[in-house]
Protein backbone atom coordinates (compact mmCIF):
# COMPACT_ATOMS: atom_id res chain seq x y z
CA UNK A 1 0.00 0.00 0.00
CA UNK A 2 1.52 3.36 -0.76
CA UNK A 3 2.31 6.27 1.68
CA UNK A 4 -1.12 8.50 -0.42
CA UNK A 5 -3.46 5.47 -0.27
CA UNK A 6 -2.96 5.00 3.76
CA UNK A 7 -3.27 8.04 4.72
CA UNK A 8 -6.62 7.97 2.80
CA UNK A 9 -7.50 4.99 4.15
CA UNK A 10 -6.67 6.48 8.18
CA UNK A 11 -8.86 9.75 7.22
CA UNK A 12 -11.81 7.36 6.24
CA UNK A 13 -11.82 5.04 9.56
CA UNK A 14 -11.22 8.35 11.22
CA UNK A 15 -14.34 9.83 10.16
CA UNK A 16 -16.08 6.52 9.35
CA UNK A 17 -18.77 7.47 12.68
CA UNK A 18 -19.51 10.49 10.23
CA UNK A 19 -20.41 8.87 6.92
CA UNK A 20 -22.79 6.47 9.48
CA UNK A 21 -24.40 9.70 11.18
CA UNK A 22 -25.24 10.86 7.69
CA UNK A 23 -26.65 7.56 7.00
CA UNK A 24 -28.78 7.27 9.76
CA UNK A 25 -29.88 11.20 9.52
CA UNK A 26 -31.13 10.22 5.84
CA UNK A 27 -33.17 7.21 6.55
CA UNK A 28 -34.49 8.89 9.07
CA UNK A 29 -35.49 12.01 7.42
CA UNK A 30 -37.44 9.80 5.05
CA UNK A 31 -39.82 7.81 8.17
CA UNK A 32 -39.88 11.52 10.02
CA UNK A 33 -41.72 13.01 7.17
CA UNK A 34 -44.72 11.02 7.77
CA UNK A 35 -44.15 10.78 11.92
CA UNK A 36 -44.51 14.61 11.71
CA UNK A 37 -47.46 14.80 9.88
CA UNK A 38 -49.30 12.50 11.80
CA UNK A 39 -48.01 14.43 14.86
CA UNK A 40 -49.23 17.74 13.67
CA UNK A 41 -52.67 16.31 12.89
CA UNK A 42 -52.85 14.94 16.65
CA UNK A 43 -51.60 18.36 17.84
CA UNK A 44 -54.37 19.87 16.33
CA UNK A 45 -57.54 17.80 17.73
CA UNK A 46 -55.66 18.17 21.08
CA UNK A 47 -55.57 21.71 21.32
CA UNK A 48 -57.56 22.56 24.39
CA UNK A 49 -59.41 26.27 24.51
CA UNK A 50 -58.96 27.30 27.97
CA UNK A 51 -54.78 27.55 27.60
CA UNK A 52 -52.89 28.63 25.17
CA UNK A 53 -49.07 28.10 24.84
CA UNK A 54 -47.33 31.65 25.13
CA UNK A 55 -43.94 32.61 23.26
CA UNK A 56 -43.55 35.67 25.48
CA UNK A 57 -42.02 35.60 28.68
CA UNK A 58 -43.31 37.96 31.14
CA UNK A 59 -40.14 38.38 33.84
CA UNK A 60 -42.98 39.56 36.32
CA UNK A 61 -42.90 35.71 36.56
CA UNK A 62 -39.90 34.02 36.51
CA UNK A 63 -36.69 34.52 38.68
CA UNK A 64 -33.40 36.00 36.66
CA UNK A 65 -29.85 34.22 36.95
CA UNK A 66 -28.17 35.77 39.97
CA UNK A 67 -25.25 37.35 38.36
CA UNK A 68 -22.00 35.82 39.31
CA UNK A 69 -18.76 37.83 40.78
CA UNK A 70 -15.75 36.98 40.65
CA UNK A 71 -13.03 36.89 42.89
CA UNK A 72 -10.59 38.94 42.31
CA UNK A 73 -7.54 36.75 42.32
CA UNK A 74 -9.61 34.06 40.23
CA UNK A 75 -6.88 34.60 37.36
CA UNK A 76 -8.31 34.01 33.66
CA UNK A 77 -11.81 32.86 31.97
CA UNK A 78 -11.59 30.19 29.79
CA UNK A 79 -13.02 31.65 26.23
CA UNK A 80 -15.22 28.39 23.25
CA UNK A 81 -13.29 30.15 20.99
CA UNK A 82 -9.96 28.36 22.18
CA UNK A 83 -11.55 25.41 22.11
CA UNK A 84 -9.83 22.30 20.97
CA UNK A 85 -11.41 19.11 19.54
CA UNK A 86 -9.75 15.30 19.54
CA UNK A 87 -12.06 12.86 18.42
CA UNK A 88 -12.40 9.42 19.15
CA UNK A 89 -10.90 6.49 16.92
CA UNK A 90 -13.21 3.61 15.70
CA UNK A 91 -11.83 1.39 18.63
CA UNK A 92 -13.16 3.88 20.99
CA UNK A 93 -16.54 4.56 19.52
CA UNK A 94 -19.80 3.02 22.07
CA UNK A 95 -22.18 1.14 20.76
CA UNK A 96 -25.51 3.24 20.80
CA UNK A 97 -28.77 1.86 21.76
CA UNK A 98 -30.93 -0.50 19.95
CA UNK A 99 -34.31 1.00 20.76
CA UNK A 100 -34.35 4.68 22.31
CA UNK A 101 -37.82 4.10 23.63
CA UNK A 102 -36.74 1.51 26.27
CA UNK A 103 -33.26 3.34 27.64
CA UNK A 104 -32.85 3.33 31.25
CA UNK A 105 -31.25 6.37 33.12
CA UNK A 106 -27.44 7.69 32.89
CA UNK A 107 -26.33 3.91 32.31
CA UNK A 108 -24.78 4.53 28.71
CA UNK A 109 -22.67 7.52 27.56
CA UNK A 110 -21.62 9.13 24.16
CA UNK A 111 -18.17 9.13 22.29
CA UNK A 112 -16.98 12.53 23.68
CA UNK A 113 -16.37 14.79 26.59
CA UNK A 114 -16.04 18.47 27.62
CA UNK A 115 -12.98 19.13 29.78
CA UNK A 116 -11.65 22.03 31.35
CA UNK A 117 -8.88 22.36 34.24
CA UNK A 118 -8.33 25.17 36.75
CA UNK A 119 -4.90 25.84 37.88
CA UNK A 120 -4.43 29.10 40.13
CA UNK A 121 -0.76 29.14 39.78
CA UNK A 122 -0.66 28.56 35.74
CA UNK A 123 -2.81 31.91 35.78
CA UNK A 124 -6.55 30.74 36.28
CA UNK A 125 -8.79 28.56 33.76
CA UNK A 126 -7.24 26.72 30.57
CA UNK A 127 -8.29 25.66 27.21
CA UNK A 128 -11.06 23.77 27.25
CA UNK A 129 -10.90 20.61 24.85
CA UNK A 130 -13.13 17.62 23.68
CA UNK A 131 -11.69 14.61 23.95
CA UNK A 132 -12.97 10.85 23.76
CA UNK A 133 -14.61 9.73 26.60
CA UNK A 134 -12.05 8.68 29.26
CA UNK A 135 -11.32 7.87 33.03
CA UNK A 136 -10.18 10.68 34.89
CA UNK A 137 -6.85 10.54 36.14
CA UNK A 138 -6.36 12.38 39.91
CA UNK A 139 -4.12 12.41 43.00
CA UNK A 140 -5.74 10.31 45.78
CA UNK A 141 -5.26 12.91 47.80
CA UNK A 142 -7.92 14.99 45.81
CA UNK A 143 -10.71 17.12 47.70
CA UNK A 144 -13.12 15.66 45.73
CA UNK A 145 -12.17 12.16 47.30
CA UNK A 146 -12.03 13.37 50.55
CA UNK A 147 -14.30 16.54 51.37
CA UNK A 148 -16.78 16.22 48.72
CA UNK A 149 -15.80 19.34 46.91
CA UNK A 150 -17.74 18.93 43.91
CA UNK A 151 -20.90 19.77 42.24
CA UNK A 152 -22.58 19.27 39.28
CA UNK A 153 -25.92 20.29 37.01
CA UNK A 154 -28.74 18.29 35.48
CA UNK A 155 -29.39 19.58 31.42
CA UNK A 156 -30.55 17.88 28.49
CA UNK A 157 -30.85 17.88 25.05
CA UNK A 158 -34.23 17.09 22.55
CA UNK A 159 -34.18 16.24 18.89
CA UNK A 160 -37.57 18.18 17.59
CA UNK A 161 -39.35 16.68 14.67
CA UNK A 162 -37.76 19.22 12.82
CA UNK A 163 -34.64 17.47 13.69
CA UNK A 164 -33.14 20.12 15.27
CA UNK A 165 -31.54 19.82 18.90
CA UNK A 166 -32.68 22.40 21.37
CA UNK A 167 -31.56 22.34 25.55
CA UNK A 168 -33.66 24.46 27.82
CA UNK A 169 -32.72 27.81 29.33
CA UNK A 170 -28.88 26.77 29.63
CA UNK A 171 -28.44 30.27 31.25
CA UNK A 172 -30.20 29.66 34.62
CA UNK A 173 -28.24 26.22 35.11
CA UNK A 174 -24.77 28.29 34.74
CA UNK A 175 -26.44 30.45 36.58
CA UNK A 176 -27.08 27.70 39.33
CA UNK A 177 -23.73 25.99 39.49
CA UNK A 178 -21.64 29.04 39.73
CA UNK A 179 -23.51 30.02 42.78
CA UNK A 180 -23.14 26.33 43.98
CA UNK A 181 -19.17 26.47 43.42
CA UNK A 182 -19.04 30.54 45.37
CA UNK A 183 -20.41 28.00 48.08
CA UNK A 184 -18.10 25.06 47.84
CA UNK A 185 -14.51 27.60 47.77
CA UNK A 186 -14.33 26.24 43.72
CA UNK A 187 -13.27 28.50 40.88
CA UNK A 188 -16.51 30.35 39.25
CA UNK A 189 -16.88 30.77 35.56
CA UNK A 190 -18.43 32.58 32.34
CA UNK A 191 -21.59 30.40 31.98
CA UNK A 192 -21.99 31.79 28.22
CA UNK A 193 -18.75 30.53 27.14
CA UNK A 194 -19.65 27.21 28.71
CA UNK A 195 -22.56 26.55 27.08
CA UNK A 196 -20.54 27.48 23.83
CA UNK A 197 -18.71 24.91 24.31
CA UNK A 198 -21.38 22.15 25.55
CA UNK A 199 -22.91 22.97 22.04
CA UNK A 200 -19.90 21.79 20.50
CA UNK A 201 -20.10 18.12 22.19
CA UNK A 202 -23.37 17.95 21.57
CA UNK A 203 -22.91 19.12 17.74
CA UNK A 204 -19.89 16.17 17.99
CA UNK A 205 -22.29 13.78 19.68
CA UNK A 206 -25.42 15.09 18.05
CA UNK A 207 -25.91 11.24 16.56
CA UNK A 208 -26.60 10.35 19.89
CA UNK A 209 -29.61 12.70 20.95
CA UNK A 210 -32.79 9.87 20.64
CA UNK A 211 -35.10 10.37 17.87
CA UNK A 212 -38.36 10.46 19.86
CA UNK A 213 -40.00 12.12 22.41
CA UNK A 214 -39.82 9.86 25.00
CA UNK A 215 -35.90 10.39 25.48
CA UNK A 216 -33.44 12.75 25.73
CA UNK A 217 -29.68 13.64 26.17
CA UNK A 218 -29.04 14.10 29.73
CA UNK A 219 -26.02 16.68 30.07
CA UNK A 220 -24.04 16.13 33.27
CA UNK A 221 -21.94 19.10 33.86
CA UNK A 222 -19.56 18.98 36.84
CA UNK A 223 -16.88 20.80 38.68
CA UNK A 224 -15.11 19.21 41.45
CA UNK A 225 -11.38 19.79 43.30
CA UNK A 226 -8.42 17.94 42.59
CA UNK A 227 -5.85 19.99 44.99
CA UNK A 228 -3.79 17.02 45.94
CA UNK A 229 -3.66 17.98 49.19
CA UNK A 230 -5.28 17.15 52.69
CA UNK A 231 -6.29 20.69 54.06
CA UNK A 232 -10.05 21.58 54.44
CA UNK A 233 -9.77 24.97 52.01
CA UNK A 234 -10.49 26.44 49.00
CA UNK A 235 -9.68 24.81 45.59
CA UNK A 236 -6.55 26.07 43.81
CA UNK A 237 -7.03 23.32 40.96
CA UNK A 238 -10.25 22.57 39.75
CA UNK A 239 -11.79 20.04 36.84
CA UNK A 240 -14.98 21.43 35.19
CA UNK A 241 -15.88 18.60 32.70
CA UNK A 242 -19.28 17.42 31.20
CA UNK A 243 -20.35 13.76 29.87
CA UNK A 244 -23.42 13.05 27.92
CA UNK A 245 -25.73 10.29 28.01
CA UNK A 246 -28.97 9.02 26.33
CA UNK A 247 -31.77 8.32 28.73
CA UNK A 248 -35.51 7.29 28.91
CA UNK A 249 -37.55 7.70 31.89
CA UNK A 250 -36.01 8.29 35.77
CA UNK A 251 -38.64 6.47 37.86
CA UNK A 252 -40.29 3.21 38.38
CA UNK A 253 -43.89 4.02 38.10
CA UNK A 254 -46.77 2.36 39.00
CA UNK A 255 -49.04 1.11 35.98
CA UNK A 256 -50.77 3.91 36.15
CA UNK A 257 -47.46 6.03 35.80
CA UNK A 258 -47.87 7.79 39.33
CA UNK A 259 -45.81 7.71 42.07
CA UNK A 260 -45.83 6.52 45.40
CA UNK A 261 -43.83 7.99 48.48
CA UNK A 262 -42.60 7.41 52.05
CA UNK A 263 -42.78 10.50 54.34
CA UNK A 264 -40.77 9.89 57.79
CA UNK A 265 -39.99 12.49 59.85
CA UNK A 266 -37.02 11.11 61.06
CA UNK A 267 -35.18 12.01 58.32
CA UNK A 268 -34.06 15.32 57.05
CA UNK A 269 -32.45 16.45 53.41
CA UNK A 270 -31.75 20.16 54.31
CA UNK A 271 -31.76 22.59 57.23
CA UNK A 272 -31.99 26.69 57.35
CA UNK A 273 -28.22 28.07 56.59
CA UNK A 274 -27.11 24.41 55.07
CA UNK A 275 -26.74 24.01 51.39
CA UNK A 276 -29.76 22.46 50.40
CA UNK A 277 -30.42 24.54 47.85
CA UNK A 278 -27.03 24.18 46.35
CA UNK A 279 -26.53 20.87 43.72
CA UNK A 280 -24.13 18.93 45.43
CA UNK A 281 -23.11 15.69 46.06
CA UNK A 282 -23.17 16.39 49.85
CA UNK A 283 -26.29 16.40 49.74
CA UNK A 284 -27.32 13.13 48.04
CA UNK A 285 -25.14 10.10 49.45
CA UNK A 286 -27.04 10.71 52.70
CA UNK A 287 -30.61 10.14 51.38
CA UNK A 288 -29.66 6.91 49.31
CA UNK A 289 -30.45 4.71 52.86
CA UNK A 290 -33.70 6.12 53.38
CA UNK A 291 -34.31 5.67 49.45
CA UNK A 292 -33.74 1.94 50.20
CA UNK A 293 -36.36 2.20 52.93
CA UNK A 294 -38.82 3.30 50.77
CA UNK A 295 -38.24 0.56 48.20
CA UNK A 296 -38.36 -2.21 50.98
CA UNK A 297 -42.04 -0.83 51.71
CA UNK A 298 -42.89 -1.03 47.88
CA UNK A 299 -42.49 2.63 47.38
CA UNK A 300 -40.54 4.56 44.81
CA UNK A 301 -39.17 7.78 45.92
CA UNK A 302 -38.76 9.75 49.62
CA UNK A 303 -41.00 12.44 50.49
CA UNK A 304 -38.58 15.09 52.50
CA UNK A 305 -40.11 16.59 55.71
CA UNK A 306 -38.67 19.47 57.82
CA UNK A 307 -39.26 21.16 61.46
CA UNK A 308 -42.10 19.93 64.18
CA UNK A 309 -44.90 21.23 61.65
CA UNK A 310 -43.55 18.56 59.02
CA UNK A 311 -43.65 20.70 55.74
CA UNK A 312 -42.98 19.49 52.48
CA UNK A 313 -39.75 20.30 51.16
CA UNK A 314 -39.10 17.88 47.63
CA UNK A 315 -39.68 14.58 46.63
CA UNK A 316 -36.64 12.61 45.73
CA UNK A 317 -34.79 14.64 43.61
CA UNK A 318 -37.52 16.82 42.68
CA UNK A 319 -39.73 20.03 43.50
CA UNK A 320 -43.16 19.57 44.46
CA UNK A 321 -46.34 21.14 43.69
CA UNK A 322 -50.15 20.96 45.24
CA UNK A 323 -53.19 22.12 43.22
CA UNK A 324 -56.43 22.18 45.61
CA UNK A 325 -59.16 24.13 46.18
CA UNK A 326 -58.38 26.54 48.79
CA UNK A 327 -61.08 27.93 51.34
CA UNK A 328 -62.27 30.53 49.01
CA UNK A 329 -63.25 28.04 46.64
CA UNK A 330 -60.63 28.72 44.14
CA UNK A 331 -58.28 26.49 42.72
CA UNK A 332 -54.45 27.32 43.59
CA UNK A 333 -51.28 25.55 42.66
CA UNK A 334 -49.12 26.02 45.04
CA UNK A 335 -45.04 24.95 45.74
CA UNK A 336 -42.75 25.18 48.96
CA UNK A 337 -41.11 28.45 48.60
CA UNK A 338 -36.97 29.10 47.75
CA UNK A 339 -36.04 29.71 51.74
CA UNK A 340 -33.11 27.64 51.73
CA UNK A 341 -33.96 24.31 52.25
CA UNK A 342 -34.97 23.41 48.46
CA UNK A 343 -33.30 23.73 45.11
CA UNK A 344 -34.29 26.53 42.75
CA UNK A 345 -35.26 23.77 40.03
CA UNK A 346 -35.51 25.32 36.28
CA UNK A 347 -38.10 23.20 35.76
CA UNK A 348 -40.18 24.70 39.08
CA UNK A 349 -39.37 28.22 37.67
CA UNK A 350 -40.74 27.28 34.81
CA UNK A 351 -44.21 26.24 35.54
CA UNK A 352 -44.50 28.97 38.12
CA UNK A 353 -44.21 31.55 35.19
CA UNK A 354 -46.07 29.46 32.91
CA UNK A 355 -49.11 28.73 35.13
CA UNK A 356 -49.33 32.61 36.16
CA UNK A 357 -49.01 33.81 32.57
CA UNK A 358 -52.36 31.33 32.09
CA UNK A 359 -54.18 33.36 34.27
CA UNK A 360 -56.78 30.35 34.91
CA UNK A 361 -55.97 29.33 38.83
CA UNK A 362 -54.25 31.19 41.57
CA UNK A 363 -50.83 30.53 41.51
CA UNK A 364 -47.97 31.32 44.81
CA UNK A 365 -45.65 30.05 46.98
CA UNK A 366 -46.38 29.15 50.15
CA UNK A 367 -45.43 26.29 52.60
CA UNK A 368 -47.05 23.16 52.49
CA UNK A 369 -47.02 20.83 55.73
CA UNK A 370 -48.55 16.75 56.52
CA UNK A 371 -51.20 18.50 58.27
CA UNK A 372 -52.31 20.93 55.12
CA UNK A 373 -52.29 17.89 52.99
CA UNK A 374 -54.63 15.67 55.15
CA UNK A 375 -57.08 18.20 56.04
CA UNK A 376 -57.40 19.26 52.50
CA UNK A 377 -57.61 14.75 51.90
CA UNK A 378 -60.38 14.53 54.70
CA UNK A 379 -62.34 17.67 53.07
CA UNK A 380 -61.84 16.85 49.36
CA UNK A 381 -60.34 19.38 48.18
CA UNK A 382 -57.04 18.13 47.49
CA UNK A 383 -56.78 17.39 43.65
CA UNK A 384 -53.33 16.48 42.96
CA UNK A 385 -49.70 16.47 44.25
CA UNK A 386 -46.52 15.92 41.63
CA UNK A 387 -43.10 16.89 41.72
CA UNK A 388 -41.25 18.07 38.74
CA UNK A 389 -37.24 18.23 37.82
CA UNK A 390 -35.29 17.79 34.26
CA UNK A 391 -34.60 14.46 34.93
CA UNK A 392 -38.73 13.96 35.50
CA UNK A 393 -40.24 16.83 34.07
CA UNK A 394 -43.63 16.42 36.09
CA UNK A 395 -44.23 12.83 38.01
CA UNK A 396 -47.83 12.75 39.32
CA UNK A 397 -47.98 11.02 43.00
CA UNK A 398 -50.73 8.71 43.94
CA UNK A 399 -49.79 7.94 47.23
CA UNK A 400 -47.99 8.72 50.44
CA UNK A 401 -47.32 6.30 53.21
CA UNK A 402 -47.05 8.76 56.77
CA UNK A 403 -46.47 8.21 60.05
CA UNK A 404 -47.83 4.58 59.05
CA UNK A 405 -51.06 5.53 57.16
CA UNK A 406 -51.45 5.47 53.84
CA UNK A 407 -52.40 8.32 52.15
CA UNK A 408 -54.08 7.98 48.93
CA UNK A 409 -54.18 11.18 46.48
CA UNK A 410 -56.45 11.25 43.63
CA UNK A 411 -53.87 12.92 41.26
CA UNK A 412 -55.04 10.67 38.33
CA UNK A 413 -58.43 10.47 38.96
CA UNK A 414 -58.79 14.65 37.59
CA UNK A 415 -60.99 14.53 34.38
CA UNK A 416 -58.42 17.09 33.17
CA UNK A 417 -55.16 17.11 35.41
CA UNK A 418 -53.24 19.99 35.62
CA UNK A 419 -50.38 18.20 35.70
CA UNK A 420 -50.83 16.19 32.06
CA UNK A 421 -51.43 20.11 30.91
CA UNK A 422 -48.34 21.50 32.59
CA UNK A 423 -46.10 18.21 31.49
CA UNK A 424 -47.46 18.84 27.35
CA UNK A 425 -46.77 22.20 27.67
CA UNK A 426 -42.77 21.97 28.65
CA UNK A 427 -42.08 19.54 26.46
CA UNK A 428 -43.70 20.82 23.66
CA UNK A 429 -41.24 23.61 24.43
CA UNK A 430 -38.22 21.65 24.87
CA UNK A 431 -38.82 19.53 21.76
CA UNK A 432 -39.70 22.36 19.59
CA UNK A 433 -43.27 22.17 19.01
CA UNK A 434 -43.47 25.36 20.02
CA UNK A 435 -40.91 28.64 19.08
CA UNK A 436 -40.01 30.20 22.56
CA UNK A 437 -37.35 32.24 24.10
CA UNK A 438 -36.59 29.57 27.30
CA UNK A 439 -35.51 26.72 24.00
CA UNK A 440 -32.07 27.28 22.79
CA UNK A 441 -31.43 25.95 18.97
CA UNK A 442 -27.59 23.75 18.64
CA UNK A 443 -26.44 24.56 14.94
Amino acid sequence: MTTKMAINAKDIFRNQHRLIRFIEQSIRLCSNQSLKTAQQQQEKSNVSADFEISASVNTEYTHAPEPIKHDKDLGQQFKASQLAVRLATPQQLQPKPDNDEELGFGKLFTDHMLKIYYHKSLGGWQKPEITPLENLVMHPAAKVLHYAVELFEGMKAYRGLDGKIRIFRPDMNMARMNLAAQRSGLPTFEGKEFVKCLARLLSIDSEWVPHTDAASLYIRPTLIGIDPTLGVASSDSALLYSILSPVGSYFKTGSNGAVSLLADPRYTRAWPGGVGNRKMGSNYAPTINVQKEAAARGLQQVLWLYGEDHQLTEVGTMNIFMFYVNEQGEQELITPPLNGLILPGITRDSILSMTKQWGKFKVREGIITMAMVTDLLNQGRLLELFGTGTACVVSPINRINYMGTDLYIPTMEQEKPIHELIRETLTDIQYGKVDHPWSMVID
